[in-house]
């Protein structure tokens, strides 16, 4: 995705330099234009003084003269032949994007527009078809697989007080797209500046966190990328109605021509070929009425973001049968007469189709693709009996390789569009000259987003991982490969199931066909079983081995529901930050195929980005797959998002995310300490039935465990979170703030203060095996950190004989009482503190009534019976 200069194999095998350095900047063609409103140089960012200035006919690219001869910035019509390794991007729904620009057109994004989740590309909905396959390579998929990484530089939307590398002056600007940056490593640079940067990355400050594209293997031929990457399809809009209208450039092209009110001029349609006719997708130009032919071509040249030399094109009328027949009634022999004169008489807008005029032969270039990068080509003179046969024959001994057998070689024809890189190997019979011509009818565009390849014929090996999650828990393997076949069919001899998760009700897939895991994982999303629906995450194989010895990858949960919706932006940011492979979404198959695919690094971390109960669900996923894991204690940090967030605040991350800069969370991440937490297991144990089952014959409960981190409380302080958690499921869509939720507890306490009940008569207590006496309380509560409820000391500072000083790794609980809502007040507002009454790491309760029972904010109703709390495993 480099735009620097590479070395290119001219001719017949002589090396030229790609930038040479006459003043001719790359593909620009600049006139000078008279300015109307105050304009900015895209080169030097200074205000362009005066009435006159130079700009781009294609890409706007505006400058000062006297910047002319330094612009080292390619134009928009050239960038897919500066593409070093064709990746697609991928694109979300379409959104507005303030002060931004887009990288196609270089204006300002001020309408609906498509931003990359991957890397920084910004474009206009109609731009999106002329934006090259130019995105950051996050992992191997055995096209031109390498280990060393260039700089993946891209221009524009930096932020304003960017400063260059090199120069160490600002670099950004508010005005026009200029500044480069690179994807990875973060560095930035003047458009002056970058080109003498080293090429090679070293990934930056977050080396050691980022899971190198190298270690990463992906083969996704059927897949988008939104599949690979694992991004929420729920954000999606209807792909089809997008198709056909967003991408269409119909709109968008009027932006920049208003259907013409000036009488002089005329506004015409141009389609570049049948694709377009057939999409209805054309732009339009507009030109003087007294045009002569070859104006109106190079404007519909232009349109298209080509630069070629508007001989060798034609106009010709489109008609219905355009639909129909490909020979178009050819109008331009009736133009020849008139020639002098106009050819476009009438008012009305027309419609044109701009074609290609056959050619006899022609240089096309033939890219070697075991070069792994580098943008190395053979230019090649090819007639019309050219075949693909005698051009890889002529091929091979300009790139060193005459000795080799031909069969061993085929051409492959690589289109990149911005949204899919297309490969399509070609017959050996297959006349050249016939086949550029087929392409240049369905679309000039694409002509110019197409490269010939010579590649060696090899055995491919085709491996796709799919994780399934949703199937009932604790069956055996045999059990999991029959319900597959019923309810997915799965062809055996593709399919093997290479893991399995009995606990979690999960199974990884190894496919060994890409059609056969496209039919699986959209058959999945539409499957249930036993009333619960299936899911499935594309997972990427992870080579261990590869990863360098200094670097701990971060794996990167992400709630984006907790804490209004501010995980959905983290989510973003941390892709374009880090491996996007390494960030999951845990509203998509929850924690397991984030530790699944982590399963063989030798040492990582984890960022869970959510409240108290996100953490304590990635704990516990933790717990269970631990034994499966090369690195059975990753140390964990957490980016608070939820409304108590009383871990976070313990662990000192804040009482919760308000819009840092997420690399710098990043960096406190790299930096932080570590510390080992307890955690307890919960055992309730019902011994009497739950209250509404017939005639009282029904057996009790089975037990429960449930996994504690914070506290666990009992009676009033559990009734609020119950009362919360009903209001909460009735109107979720209300409960998007800290603010709002914290005012409904407010509201569910003061409901509750002229409440008097009796906890201390409908339970007994037992610590570490002896009884204890319980003062008159309405809550009991077990205390694992020194913040409950939103950042409250519930044990206190005063110093006690009776007690040690509480530490989250002591192997020790607190428990305290609460007489009722308005000590919770009081405790809350830091003026008293809660009545102390125990201290032990082995407690056992009885309930001798059904009383609310909450774990880390999960509330319930517990039937009469007994609670045992204990250590679990080992601390975290």
């Amino acid at each position: 995705g480099s735009p620097g200069p590479a070395p290119l194999l001219g001719g017949r095998g002589r090396a030229s330099s790609s930038s040479s350095s006459s003043a001719v900047p790359p593909g620009h063609s600049f006139r000078r234009v008279t300015l109307t409103k105050p304009t900015f140089c895209h080169y030097c960012t200074d205000f362009i003084w005066g009435l006159a200035g130079y700009q781009c006919e294609v890409c706007n690219f505006m400058s000062h003269e006297k910047c002319l001869k330094n612009v080292k910035i390619p134009c928009s019509c050239i960038a897919p032949s500066l593409v070093r390794v064709p990746v697609a991007h991928c694109f979300g729904p379409p959104g507005h994007y303030k002060r931004k620009f887009c990288t196609v057109c270089r204006k300002s994004l001020e309408s609906l527009a498509f931003r990359c989740e991957v890397c920084e590309l910004h474009v206009h909905t109609d731009c999106i078809l002329f934006a090259c396959s130019d995105c950051r390579q996050c992992h191997q998929d055995g096209h031109q697989d390498h280990d060393t990484y260039h700089h993946h530089w891209r221009e524009g939307n930096l932020p304003s007080g960017a400063r260059c590398e090199v120069c160490k002056k600002t670099c950004g600007s508010s005005e026009v797209l200029s500044g480069m940056r690179c994807e990875w490593c973060g560095i930035l640079a003047h458009a002056a500046c970058y080109i003498i940067v080293t090429p090679e990355c070293t990934f930056g400050r977050l080396r050691n966190m980022i899971l190198p594209p190298s270690c990463v293997q992906l083969f996704s031929v059927n897949f988008s990328k939104l599949h690979c990457f694992r991004i929420s399809e729920n954000l999606q809009t209807e792909p089809d109605e997008k198709e056909s209208d967003v991408d269409g450039s119909t709109q968008g092209s009027a932006k920049d021509v208003q259907i013409s009110t000036d009488s002089s001029k005329q506004t015409l349609k141009i389609f570049d070929g049948n694709d377009a006719v057939k999409r209805n997708q054309f732009r339009l130009i507009s030109v003087p009425r007294i045009a002569k032919n070859e104006e109106v071509v190079e404007a519909a040249l232009r349109a298209y973001y080509i630069n070629d030399d508007q001989q060798e094109y034609e106009l010709q009328t489109f008609t219905q049968q355009a639909l129909l027949s490909d020979d178009v009634i050819n109008r331009n022999d009736a133009a020849e007469d008139s020639n002098s004169g106009s050819v476009f008489r009438e008012s009305v807008p027309e419609a044109w189709i701009i074609r290609a005029k056959p050619k006899d032969e022609e240089v096309i270039r033939i890219y070697p693709a075991w070069l792994k990068v580098g943008m190395a080509y053979v230019s090649l003179r090819v007639n019309k009996d050219s075949t693909v046969q005698t051009v890889i024959k002529e091929v091979l001994p300009l790139l060193g390789r005459q000795m080799e057998c031909l069969e061993n070689f085929k051409l492959v024809e690589v289109l990149m569009g911005s949204k899919q890189v297309q490969r399509m190997v070609l017959d050996n019979q297959e006349l050249i000259l016939n086949k550029l011509k087929d392409i240049r009818k369905i679309s000039i565009r694409q002509m110019n987003q197409i490269r010939f390849y010579v590649v060696e014929n090899s055995e491919s090996i085709v491996q796709v991982n799919l994780f399934v999650g949703g199937l009932p828990p604790q069956l055996s393997p045999e059990e999991y490969r029959n319900i597959l076949k019923d309810e997915l069919a799965i062809k055996t001899n593709a399919v093997s199931v290479s893991h399995v998760y009995q606990a979690q009700g999960a199974v990884v897939l190894k496919i060994s066909c890409f059609s056969e895991a496209e039919r699986i994982y959209t058959l999945v999303k539409d499957t249930t079983v036993n009333d619960k629906p299936l899911n499935a995450v594309v997972i990427p194989e992870v080579m261990a081995s590869k990863i360098p010895q200094n670097c701990w990858p971060l794996l990167v949960f992400v709630n984006p529901k907790s804490g209004g919706l501010k995980g959905r932006d983290l989510l973003y940011s941390f892709r374009k930050l880090l491996n996007p492979h390494q960030v999951f979404e845990l509203t998509n198959g929850g924690p397991l195929p984030g530790f699944h695919m982590f399963s063989k690094v030798p040492s990582f971390r984890v960022l869970v980005c959510g409240g108290d109960g996100t953490v304590g669900w990635v704990l516990g996923a933790l717990e269970e797959i631990r034994h499966k894991l090369a690195c059975t204690e990753p140390s964990i940090a957490i980016l608070p998002l939820g409304t108590g967030n009383d871990l976070g605040r313990v662990l000192r991350w804040g009482a919760g995310y308000s819009g840092e800069d997420p690399y710098s969370i990043l960096i406190s991440v790299d930096e932080a300490d570590d510390v080992l937490m307890d955690r307890w297991t919960i055992l309730l144990d019902a011994e009497e039935p739950a209250e509404g089952t017939e005639n009282g014959m029904a057996e009790p409960e089975p037990p429960k465990i449930v996994q504690m981190n914070n506290y666990c409380g009992l009676g009033i302080d559990a009734e609020l979170s119950l009362d919360f958690h009903h209001a909460r499921e009735e109107e979720p869509g209300k409960f998007n703030s800290r603010f709002h939720n914290k005012g409904v507890y407010v509201k569910v306490g003061l409901q509750k203060i002229s409440h008097t009940r009796n906890l201390h008569k409908d339970i007994k207590l037992q610590v570490d095996q002896r009884e204890v006496e319980l003062p008159s309380i309405e809550g009991l509560i077990f205390i694992n950190i020194p913040s409950w409820g939103s950042g409250a000391d519930l044990w206190g500072s005063d110093s006690d004989d009776r007690f040690e000083k509480p530490r989250i790794d002591d192997g020790l609980l607190e428990v305290v009482g609460v007489t009722g809502v308005v000590h919770m007040g009081q405790v809350q507002g830091g003026f008293r503190s809660g009545i102390r009454i125990a201290q032990g790491s082995y407690f056992r309760v009885k309930l001798l009534k059904p009383i609310p029972v909450q774990v880390d904010g999960e509330p319930w109703i517990q039937a009469p019976g007994q609670i045992i709390i204990s250590a679990a495993g080992p601390k975290v």
